[in-house]
């Protein structure tokens, strides 16, 4: 199996991250895995696309870290792949990152992404599925039950009537962003703040004015769908909670929150289950839900990490799991490219 893996820039990949582990065990199978970034694709006068690629030189890779020393290293192989060609081209690019640096490479995946599946290959998520969540909106296209009380708006009198509603609790943050960028939390102290908020929020775009939730406190929880499921593998679910450190309202590890072993019932799969037809129906192959309490606060579709530290908890490696999944859909793709033809197949 021939699998391309398009990241925001080689360069910045780290050894925990989720793709990092994805293309170990891919490799480690036996198979190919091709990682670009995003400036590395082309659109070739003979209508294929192309890619600048690099795949490390070892067969086998016992760590995350040795995997990046090789693909960087002299000895990879570096070489412009036909995109058209792969079997299933990952898209694990977060489009938050490139805001104001590189507007350009937001919708880069996207873009090409979609022209190589209309020639065959596997692209996951979804592109088109990808295109509709292109900002926190796509969030609120879900099942209201879930979702905490929302409004999302660039005026200030508006957000402060919010507030006032929510008995003077709000959470104010981007429409556009991620990892815990930009997050305030609006309470009795800080509301004479209100204003200093807005502005530093409004710079760049429409603000999301969100319920506080008494649960949060308490952190939430990351739990994994695949394929519209929640992600199981050896009887184990793909999820972690995440812990608040301090007077922080976020829980982000990156934004200096704590993880630790998630607990998953009746409430977290009851979620999972009301998101799931929109996950299917939008082509959402891998996803990161954040549950807090019965709320879910985030829906991750682009490049949701956190596989290793729910390996760390439940001690299996759910990176199997998700190249099981991906070995099943190149069997049945290319079981039904034997029986149709490329016009057939595109009615299919």
């Amino acid at each position: 199996m021939r699998i391309g893996l398009m990241v925001n820039d080689i360069a910045s990949e780290e050894a925990g991250y989720t793709t990092t582990r994805l293309a170990v065990s891919a490799i480690n199978r036996g198979h190919e895995a091709w990682v670009m970034s995003a400036g590395d694709f082309a659109y070739d006068p003979d209508e294929k696309i192309k890619a600048r690629a690099r795949h490390a030189p070892n067969e086998k890779y016992k760590t995350g870290a040795a995997y990046l020393a090789g693909l960087r290293g002299p000895k990879a192989k570096v070489k412009r792949i036909t995109v058209d060609d792969l079997d299933v081209l990952m898209l694990r690019s977060n489009p938050a990152e490139e805001v104001g640096s590189r507007p350009w490479a937001q919708s880069a995946g996207i873009e090409f992404g979609r022209i190589a599946m209309r020639n065959g290959v596997i692209v996951l998520n979804d592109p088109n599925g990808l295109a509709k969540a292109m900002n926190k909106m796509y969030f609120q296209l879900f099942p209201e039950e879930v979702r905490p009380r929302t409004l999302i708006t660039r005026d200030r009198n508006e957000i402060k009537e919010f507030i006032k509603d929510e008995g003077g609790r709000a959470v104010l943050k981007p429409l556009q962003g991620s990892g815990g960028q930009g997050v305030f939390m609006v309470d009795h102290a800080s509301s004479k703040n209100v204003n200093q908020m807005v502005e530093a929020l409004t710079r760049d775009g429409y603000v999301i004015c969100q319920e506080y939730l008494e649960a949060a406190e308490e952190g939430d929880t990351r739990l994994f769908m695949m394929n519209g499921q929640p992600l199981r593998y050896k009887g184990r679910y793909a999820a972690f909670r995440r812990i608040r450190q301090g007077d922080d309202i976020r829980s982000n590890v990156h934004a200096g929150g704590a993880i630790a072993q998630a607990q998953i019932g009746e409430t977290h799969l009851r979620i999972a289950e009301m998101v799931r037809p929109k996950l299917v129906a939008d082509g959402m192959f891998l996803v990161g839900l954040d549950i807090v309490g019965d709320k879910l606060m985030e829906i991750n579709v682009f490049s949701p990490g956190g596989l290793g530290s729910a390996q760390k908890f439940e001690k299996v490696n759910f990176g199997h799991a998700v190249l099981d999944a991906l070995e099943r859909k190149v069997e049945y793709m290319a079981y039904y490219r034997r029986r149709f033809s490329n016009t057939q197949m595109a009615t299919l």
